[in-house]
């Protein structure tokens, strides 16, 4: 079957369940029926036109059916095993467009901070502020240039830093109610100021002792915020580009969406805020130790939020076309 043959056939059964979805008088037997329909379009788009935007929005019309039945449902305390070991790996694939963009807008602001840096070594006072470069340049002269990490207690920092970091994340996930441009902000000032930051110390011949000492909770701490980031630039691209969808409709997902990929990103932000207290502080530690930790690190972030969630879905994917 063609296509727009198959297209035109389902339409209004299809739009029929969306209302039914947005329903507050839906039946459970109604849901659970649109929902085994649904399923089976799904299997036949999935099989004859995997690529095709068809096949995306049937997929996001039977995850939003699904959710409706079990939105009511007593959740067990398996659900929070559940959410971490298979949730997050479709959500993650779902938003896998917002994540480039948003690794994308980190890594293009990281450059423009880095070689605006290395034009003009002023650049670092209008970013980083005058006071901190002084610090830094005193920390620097007395051979201790990673001194700002060992200036509090590990306690303190770690509260700190955790809580910071996680308002952060939360400020560019909420910015995507300004649209996702808002949200691609936040993510171009921070790149701004790390390209910045890791220039500064080029300049200054210490790059290799920086990007060691920085990268030993960056590696997490700036991925979690790369993926907070498209949090954000999720919810915004769906009031901002509805597609098929209504509008409210399209938000409503993407809020729901977003919030799930940010609220996944606190634990990564606490475990970065761990190494960054009580770590990153001991420059003493041999550069093997620190390149593990940091390997370590990008192979788990590698593996949960692009790796896995590949499998996870090229599996499904089979599964259904065998069915």
């Amino acid at each position: 079957m063609k296509e727009v043959t198959f297209i035109r056939h389902n339409l209004d059964k299809w739009r029929g369940y969306e209302a039914t979805v947005e329903s507050s008088i839906s039946t459970p037997d109604e849901l659970a029926d649109a929902y085994i329909d649904i399923t089976s379009d799904l299997a036949f788009s999935q099989t004859h036109y995997p690529q095709s935007r068809i096949t995306l929005y049937l997929n996001n019309l039977a995850s939003a059916i699904h959710n409706r039945i079990y939105r009511n449902k007593r959740e067990r305390w398996s659900r929070i095993v559940t959410f971490w070991t298979h949730e997050m790996s479709q959500i993650i694939w779902d938003a896998r467009k917002e994540l480039l963009i948003s690794f994308l807008i980190f890594i293009v602001a990281s450059l423009i901070g880095a070689v605006s840096q290395w034009l003009d070594p002023d650049f670092s006072r209008l970013i980083l502020g005058d006071a901190y470069v002084d610090m830094t340049l005193q920390n620097i002269e007395k051979g201790t240039p990673m001194a700002v990490y060992g200036n509090d207690s590990e306690g303190f920092m770690f509260f700190a830093i955790t809580t910071n970091n996680i308002r952060v994340s939360f400020l560019a996930f909420a910015s995507g109610l300004l649209t996702s441009f808002f949200s691609g902000f936040v993510l171009l000032k921070n790149g701004i100021m790390f390209g910045c930051f890791q220039m500064f110390f080029a300049q200054h011949e210490l790059l290799g002792e920086s990007a060691l000492a920085i990268m030993l909770h960056g590696t997490i701490e700036l991925s979690a915020l790369v993926i907070a980031g498209a949090a954000g630039i999720a919810m915004g691209n769906g009031w901002l580009f509805p597609g098929t969808y209504g509008r409210l409709y399209s938000f409503r997902r993407g809020a729901m969406k977003g919030l799930k990929i940010v609220i996944g990103t606190v634990p990564l932000f606490c475990m970065a805020g761990f190494i960054e207290s009580f770590l990153t502080r001991h420059t003493e530690y041999s550069d093997a130790f620190r390149l593990t930790i940091i390997l370590l690190s990008a192979t788990f972030i590698v593996y949960y939020y692009i790796v896995l969630p590949y499998l996870r879905n090229h599996n499904h994917a089979t599964d259904s076309t065998k069915d």
